[in-house]
């Protein structure tokens, strides 16, 4: 008539010992350094567009900030934002490459 159920309910939660858990303070932390880390992206973005020493002290404070969040660890900083705004390479190949051609259709 009536048998037992022998298995764990699916609705039944897991223990708490089975993996381990942040404190709300550390998950905010973990979600500022974040923010910050985006905000110190567009301050290196700005940097490489029109160099001033505002944002450069405003982007040590923002890499102190983030490191202090992240235990110490440094946030990790792209080059690739001075980069893109320098001389374009590939349009100034483009450039001599239309020289060329059109030297070529001259002498033709």
């Amino acid at each position: 008539m009536y048998e037992p159920i022998r298995t764990p309910s699916a609705h039944t939660l897991p223990d708490d010992a089975d993996f381990p858990h942040r404190s709300r303070e550390e998950e905010l932390d973990i979600q500022l350094a974040g923010h910050l880390s985006a905000l110190l992206a567009v301050t290196d973005e700005l940097r490489g567009l029109r160099p001033d020493p505002a944002l450069d002290e405003a982007a040590e404070q923002l890499s102190g900030a983030v490191a202090r969040l992240r235990q110490g660890a440094p946030p990790v900083r792209s080059a690739v934002a001075t980069a893109i705004h320098e001389p374009r390479l590939a349009a100034r190949r483009m450039d001599a490459h239309e020289a060329g051609r059109r030297e070529y259709a001259t002498a033709a």
